[in-house]
């Protein structure tokens, strides 16, 4: 498995994520489970997707809320984001990190990149996405990549964005 930034993750938790991403689709709300945090379906205002914030009731300390009335594959995407700032920025988290719609948070464009490209990897990752791909035929064509979006629990602008055709 490539995980992006893997030489910044914990190995004890790439461990945990490749276990995770072995299977897919990614169990995301599993997967912040196994590594300590918990995650809250929850009303929040429009446009904001989700958050992490320190929690004491997480073993990990910190508290993943998504909001419960965005799109499914949203709230999956946004789970693997926060989980994304867990293992690359948990240091930057202070009291917590708000991310809108369009992932712009109080935290550098550059974090928010390698969050964006983490929880890319987590909820697609790359050998598990060209192996489908190869079996649907290998043509990026747009009923494919509609297939491989339902296959992954993703968007159809998400997987596009996987298989740089966007």
């Amino acid at each position: 498995m490539t995980l992006a930034f893997a030489d910044r993750v914990r190995a004890n938790e790439a461990e945990i994520v490749a276990r995770f991403t072995a299977i897919f689709p990614v169990k995301v709300g599993q997967l912040a489970t196994e590594l300590g945090l918990k995650v809250v379906r929850a009303p929040l205002p429009p446009k904001i997707s989700g958050l992490i914030q320190p929690s004491s009731d997480a073993a990990a300390g910190f508290e993943i809320r998504v909001n419960k009335y965005e799109m499914p594959e949203r709230q999956r995407f946004t789970v693997a984001h926060e989980i994304a700032h867990y293992l690359l920025h948990r240091d930057d988290i202070g009291s917590g990190v708000v991310d809108s719609i369009m992932y712009r948070s109080n935290l550098t464009s550059r974090k928010e990149t390698e969050a964006n490209r983490l929880a890319a990897d987590i909820v697609m990752p790359a050998h598990a996405v060209s192996r489908e791909l190869d079996r649907l035929g290998g043509s990026r064509t747009e009923e494919a990549i509609e297939q491989l979006a339902s296959i992954f629990r993703v968007s159809v602008p998400a997987m596009k964005v996987r298989l740089g055709v966007a």
